[in-house]
């Protein structure tokens, strides 16, 4: 009886395991498919273009047209707050460059990139921390997409409305039967898209990039022309000075950095289906500070005009809000108006959400089970998590989560400075891709059980700089004002902190696979197979290994 149950289990597990090569062993399933593996030349077909096209499509979204919002309530002129974006997203680009090369180079994503600096089974762990993140975030912003849909039926009918449809939902709850069934329709209408693959979904972006940019200036000329002028927000000055007003200034060049700091470390994702290494530098460089500032600026111009529109209130930093009130006091071509501007931002919304979320936590699940999940089906996972987690109730304004979300780059930055460290200064650019894939003991990369200690080591280190500080911006406690100095460079702290202990630990503590000059190898790299045969079954001693190096001709030495 156990013999045939173990049967039947063993061909429904063969039935639901997807795609992979011939001839690997029961531990080299559990670290790749057809996901995980190398990109092919056949579909390395992002070229330069369509990179420019990703981020300026990712540019324009809510949350960037907000992030100006803050930096001005604090304080904050409107010219300095765009110049605080200007820097943060330029400094942002650089470390997506830093990053994203890896990927373009080698061809792989960011959980085998991980792997050689935390370990065949370390990488868990910060991949772990990437999905659960996008999980949520996508759960986040399909409700703010939600939002979107929601103005597009009440645009069509004025009677679905939150305030006089019944509502089945607790007061507390963050939402109503309006809202929830516009967030479901946005859930369900964005499942098609998670199913192509991701060398594919760049033509979502495209089209994106030239609909929603289109949209967002119509926006604009829409509200100066209502309200006869930009607004006074640009022609009040900032009403802080000293130092309140440099750390304020500061603290909006990071936030503008920490906005990005999922992207930072996942860049590889993307950047490994790259035609060539280039196609992913001077596009992704130039792209990202020009399509965010633009972003900031309209967001800045449009909120300020509705001081106007609408005298006697606050200004209206939510685009959302503002068409919402559109609504109320239009005719049927204001409405429509506000249906196609909504219909953009809705399309804003979900290519966000397949860039940021469901891509990310689909290959970074295909890395936590890789005989079962592929990029398509963690996708789906991480729609089905987002869609249970009840997103509404982390967005009420008594809930601190999304402050938990903001603050969250610190963790982040500490995996991205060992990457770094890792590939830029200790290895010198050298990988050896088939030992990435290697779960024996006797590879470079297997380390401790397979844990690298000295990653860990600078991971942890990268975020005790920073932890007391983050313990008072989420939960708002007194903390030390040392603390919260260092707390507001948290992503320099992180990056620089985590990468400096890890190379410093390398130094002290030699590892095999290095180069002693700079040597990157993934030009090489054409179909790339995994299967262990004679040639690599030569022993393997890390303690014996240990410190050396390879020169340019891939030659060991001593």
């Amino acid at each position: 009886m156990e013999r045939l149950y173990n049967s039947r289990f063993s061909r429904l597990a063969d039935k639901v395991a997807v795609d992979n090569e011939d001839g690997l062993t029961t531990a080299q399933l559990m670290l790749t498919n057809h996901d995980l593996k190398p990109v092919e030349p056949e579909r390395r077909q992002w070229g330069a273009w369509n990179f420019v096209g990703f981020w300026i499509a990712d540019s324009f979204n809510i949350n960037t047209w907000m992030i100006s919002s803050s930096m001005i309530v604090n304080g904050l002129s409107w010219w300095q707050s765009w110049l605080c974006v200007w820097i943060g997203y330029a400094i942002a680009g650089g470390f997506i460059c830093l990053t994203g090369r890896i990927g373009a180079m080698y061809h792989i994503g960011f959980p085998v990139v991980n792997r050689s600096s935390f370990g065949i089974w370390g990488c868990l762990w910060p991949v772990f921390n990437r999905a659960a993140m996008a999980c949520i975030w996508y759960g986040v912003q399909s409700y703010i997409g939600g939002h979107c849909v929601y103005l597009m039926i009440r645009s069509i009918w004025l009677s679905w409305d939150r305030n006089t449809i019944p509502n089945t939902f607790s007061a507390d709850s963050g939402t109503t039967t309006a809202d929830y069934a516009s967030f479901f329709i946005f859930w369900l209408v964005s499942l098609p898209a998670i199913w192509f693959p991701v060398h594919q979904i760049r033509h979502l972006f495209t089209v994106k990039a030239y609909f929603v940019p289109c949209a967002g200036i119509a926006y604009l000329i829409w509200a100066l022309v209502r309200a006869g002028g930009p607004g006074p927000i640009v022609r009040q000055g900032a009403s802080i000075e000293g130092s309140d007003l440099a750390w304020e200034f500061i603290k909006g060049v990071m936030s503008s950095i920490a906005n990005f700091a999922t992207l930072i470390v996942n860049d590889p994702d993307f950047s490994r289906f790259a035609g060539k290494p280039s196609d992913a530098l001077w596009s992704q460089m130039f792209t990202i500070p020009i399509g965010f500032a633009v972003t900031s600026l309209i967001g800045i111009l449009v909120s300020s005009s509705s001081v106007i529109i609408y005298p006697g209130t606050e200004p209206i930093w939510d685009p959302l809000d503002l068409l919402e009130r559109f609504i109320d006091d239009g005719g049927s071509g204001q409405r429509f108006g506000v249906f196609v501007i909504s219909l953009a931002f809705a399309l804003a919304q979900l290519g966000t959400n397949i860039a940021a979320n469901s891509v990310s936590a689909g290959t970074d699940m295909t890395a936590l089970l890789p005989r079962f999940i592929n990029i398509r089906r963690g996708g789906y996972i991480c729609a089905a998590v987002g869609l249970a987690m009840c997103p509404y109730t982390l967005l009420t304004s008594a809930n601190q989560f999304t402050t938990y979300l903001s603050s969250y780059s610190v963790f982040l930055s500490s995996i991205a400075g060992v990457m770094c460290s890792d590939y830029y200064i200790v290895r010198k650019g050298y990988l050896e891709i088939r030992e990435l894939y290697d779960a024996r003991k006797t590879g470079p990369y297997y380390f401790t059980f397979g844990f690298h200690w000295r990653a860990y080591a600078a991971y942890i280190s990268g975020i005790l700089i920073n932890v007391v500080g983050f313990a008072g911006a989420v939960n708002g406690g007194n903390v030390p004002i040392g603390a919260t100095y260092i707390y507001n460079f948290n992503f320099f702290c992180g990056f620089i902190i985590s990468g400096a202990m890890y190379w410093g630990l390398c130094k002290l503590f030699p590892i095999p696979a290095c180069s002693d000059t700079w040597m990157e190898v993934g030009d090489q790299i054409e179909e790339v197979r995994l299967a262990y045969d004679q040639s690599s079954q030569q022993e393997f001693d890390e303690e014996a290994d240990m410190g050396n190096k390879y020169d340019k001709n891939h030659q060991k030495t001593i």
